[in-house]
């Protein structure tokens, strides 16, 4: 029978459904507390964050209107809150929409406004923002689950930005188990967010204690045996070899192979400065380091893994020195006596790592001797995880559980798989779960009588949301697997001593949760309540020099555009009336010159949009579109933050940003750029030839610092290169120092062309088939190190593609621009057998 809240057996309040919701003091008053103002929920893991969330979320549908929206990293957790939601709430299933990026665009945007409730991922929510596909003016609560994720260029920072932002009557509740390691990790997810209350319950609550029991945690020393610790040390010999080549360089003094990351990082600073000097030592100490970065890799392989999971890696490895472009850096390696001898004691030891017998022991002592249920294998790694189930499934039943990611060699999850084998596992259909670290947040796991872990996780928030798959219902255990002398252990002190630290802070942070509220109040977040400020408010300088996705940086760009506005009051576009006395005739000059420009080109854009189609209302915001793509940057997500920007998101058959019916943009990094000249692939000629063939204006952007400096490349070969796209492609090339300077330049462009010159934006390129010169360039140019330059001069020389195949060393060396080492790697790649 159902009964009131105070002291009742279940939950009675409009919209939850009766009689479902056990009442539980703890939940009903955080979400008091939640519903007041934008708060923090802690809770550890288990203890129902969802329902404290679900709660707030009833309120404010029955009490203000509009819409709900919750955010969950993972589509198994999204889909999980969704059946939940359904389930608790007296609300049509159909107004409870699920959004990730299984459903369509164009579907979201329509589902959007009916919906009540949506659940989704926070990149497609931040997909459809910057897309403007929907309107965050009506939501009147927004969930951040496993909010401790909102650092950095994280999705929810943007939303979050945006959320405080747009909506009308904004409500915000974060919810983790584990927020932080310290008190400004706190703060610092509190002012991402937005958030001005902390309310935290910890285990040691009188309300929440009767729902816990104890987990004890124990710590396995595991003694490597020697074949192992020979097959490390001859790989720490080639280690210690190449720091001894990098100290000759005088860039290090260290020779111990266990040399930190730390000490990494500053080697690799001074070999930059070397190369930035144009000094050779710089790129060969750069191909020294990253041998010791793979030989690392292998290490850690061998030691806490498996050697099965080092035989692997090191195929993948031979795999990539076998591959067109391959590094001298892998070469080297695979060819290496000392890795050649570790390699084939690997494929002589017949065992994996003594860390597979202890956990075979474990399960069968808790399945077994115990009559235990379940068992949770947690691992890094998932080559190891595959391992430990074909290892284990000959005395257990056993599935993995990975993300949805393929990786080299093996096949991920679909989110349905993902689905149907937590089900299979709650109904007891099998006894082991071995999964990576997808299982770890939030996941409706069902409880387990053993949590072990192979290896150690170096941040307690981690460990804390594993060890939270145990000790709910009844006692729980978790054991950690420990690899004596090796990396495990640095893992294992720096866990625990975080682990400490984190329970102190949470425990200190119930009394002190006023002196850190004025600590947020000091940020600015209160402006929230006037429906100012900006979601990021005390963003760190660290923050900004990592170009994270956070508000600052938008207020940076608002406020360089109001200081234009204020010096010449050219509304933001300083310094155009330098081009013209006459904004009008600058448009003039600008539409002959691209007829003009289309005339000798060829460019196939439609008749009538080229011309001045005219903007009907001054007021209208500049439109940019961007390429689903781009999304990997931060470039749109901060374009759509500003006033008078309006974005698109498409996928652009030509281009990364169209900026008018004209002008489209070919962004490339200095990687990716240097990438074209080193890598083999020449898609980015090919690239910028489409958008030559489809718009008046192609422009290239080259973001990133050091163009000359950041590989081992000829200043002529990269001067080569950018004359090419200029004269041979006829594009602008316009160089960036980063992100921010390159959203400066795309607004900067936009503006000129939409408000001065009086275009539109059209999206009227597409891939065209390439003339028969073109296919015979694009053929010659895919060999080995060739570029379309180059293909041109062969193809002048020979006369025809096959010619040119079939042209001997000595005649290709008569060909300008071709020496040794470009006839050599012709030659092989035509002659050399196919072997796959």
């Amino acid at each position: 029978m159902a009964t009131t809240d105070a002291g009742g057996e279940y939950v009675e309040r409009p919209l939850v459904t009766p009689e479902f919701l056990e009442n539980r003091r703890y939940q009903t008053e955080l979400a008091e507390t939640a519903s007041g103002d934008h708060t923090l929920v802690c809770l550890p893991t288990g203890l129902g964050k969802t329902t404290v969330s679900l709660l707030v979320t009833a309120e404010r549908l029955h009490a203000v209107g509009g819409k709900a929206l919750m955010l969950a990293p993972t589509k198994p957790l999204v889909q999980q809150h969704a059946e939940f939601y359904r389930e608790a709430l007296d609300i049509d299933d159909e107004d409870v929409v699920v959004f990730t990026g299984e459903v369509r665009p164009d579907d979201r945007a329509a589902l959007w406004e009916d919906a009540r409730i949506v659940i989704a991922t926070p990149q497609v929510v931040e997909n459809d923002l910057v897309g403007n596909r929907i309107s965050l003016a009506d939501v009147t609560h927004c969930t951040f689950d496993e909010c401790h994720r909102a650092t950095g260029d994280y999705a929810y920072n943007y939303i979050a930005d945006r959320y405080h932002a747009d909506a009308e009557n904004p409500l915000v509740t974060g919810m983790s188990a584990s927020p932080g390691d310290d008190e400004e990790a706190i703060l610092e997810v509190c002012e991402n967010l937005g958030l001005n209350e902390v309310a935290v319950m910890t285990e040691n609550d009188a309300d929440v204690a009767e729902y816990t029991h104890d987990t004890s945690v124990d710590w396995n020393r595991i003694e490597l045996p020697d074949i192992v610790v020979e097959i490390r040390d001859a790989i720490n010999e080639v280690i210690e070899d190449r720091l001894d080549q990098l100290r000759e360089l005088g860039v290090t003094n260290k020779s111990s192979a266990d040399i930190s990351e730390r000490e990494i990082q500053q080697i690799q600073g001074q070999l930059r400065d070397l190369m930035n000097n144009d000094q050779s030592e710089g790129y060969q100490g750069m191909s020294f380091l990253a041998e010791v970065r793979k030989l690392r890799t292998a290490v850690t392989y061998v030691e806490t893994q498996s050697v099965e999971s080092l035989r692997r890696y090191f195929e993948r490895l031979k795999e990539a020195a076998r591959s067109s472009g391959a590094s001298k850096a892998d070469q080297r390696l695979v060819s290496e006596p000392k890795v050649r001898e570790a390699m084939r004691k690997a494929s002589d030891y017949d065992d994996l790592h003594p860390k597979f017998r202890q956990t075979r022991m474990l399960l069968a002592e808790t399945l077994g001797i115990e009559n235990g249920e379940r068992v949770i294998v947690f691992t890094e790694s998932r080559d190891t995880a595959e391992t430990l189930v074909d290892f284990l499934s000959d005395h257990f039943t056993t599935q993995k559980f990975v993300g949805q990611s393929d990786t080299d060699g093996s096949e991920g999850m679909s989110q349905s798989q993902q689905q149907e084998t937590l089900d299979r596992f709650r109904d007891g259909e099998f006894e082991v779960l071995v999964s990576t670290s997808v299982a770890e947040e939030g996941l409706d796991v069902p409880e387990v009588d053993l949590v072990l872990f192979y290896e150690p996780v170096p941040t307690a928030i981690r460990a804390i949301q594993r060890k939270g798959r145990t000790g709910r219902q009844a006692e729980g255990r978790v054991v950690v697997l420990l690899a004596e002398d090796t990396r495990d252990e640095a893992y294992f002190w720096k866990a625990r001593n975080d682990q400490k630290r984190m329970k102190r802070e949470l425990n200190e942070l119930k009394s002190v949760a006023g002196e850190l509220e004025a600590r947020l109040d000091q940020t600015g977040l209160d402006e929230y309540e006037d429906g100012e400020g900006t979601a990021s408010g005390g963003t760190s300088e660290d923050e900004t020099a990592t170009q994270s996705g956070d508000s600052t940086r938008n207020e940076r760009g608002r406020e360089a555009n109001k200081s234009a506005e204020d010096d010449d009051g050219s509304d933001g576009q300083a310094g155009l009336d330098a081009f013209a006395d006459d904004p009008s005739e600058a448009a003039e000059v600008d539409s002959e010159a691209a007829t003009a420009n289309e005339e000798n080109t060829g460019t196939a854009a439609d008749e009538g949009t080229v011309a001045s189609a005219g903007r009907d209302d001054e007021d209208d915001p500049v439109e940019i579109v961007a390429d689903q793509r781009e999304l990997d940057s931060n470039i749109a997500r901060d374009l759509s933050t500003r006033d008078g920007i309006e974005t698109r998101l498409e996928t652009l058959a030509v281009g990364d940003y169209v900026l008018s019916d004209r002008v489209v943009v070919e962004r490339k990094t200095v990687a990716d750029f240097m990438d074209t000249l080193t890598g083999g692939d020449r898609s980015m000629f090919e690239q910028v030839g489409d958008a030559t063939r489809n718009y008046g204006r192609p422009v290239v952007v080259i973001e990133g610092e050091d163009l000359f400096g950041a590989r081992n490349v000829h200043h002529k070969a990269i001067q080569g290169a950018l004359a090419s796209l200029a004269v041979d492609f006829g594009a602008s090339v316009l160089r960036t120092s980063d992100e921010d300077e390159t959203a400066d330049l795309l607004e900067v462009i936009a503006g000129r062309e939409q408000e001065v010159a009086d275009r539109e934006v059209s999206v009227h390129g597409e891939k065209q088939s390439k003339t028969l010169p073109e296919q015979q360039e694009y053929v010659v140019a895919s060999i080995a190190e060739v570029g379309p330059v180059t293909a041109r001069t062969l193809l002048e020389a020979f006369g025809s593609v096959e010619a040119v195949m079939t042209a001997d060393k000595d005649d290709l060396l008569e060909v300008s621009g071709i020496g040794d080492v470009t006839a050599d790697r012709i030659r092989e790649v035509i002659a050399s057998d196919y072997e796959p």
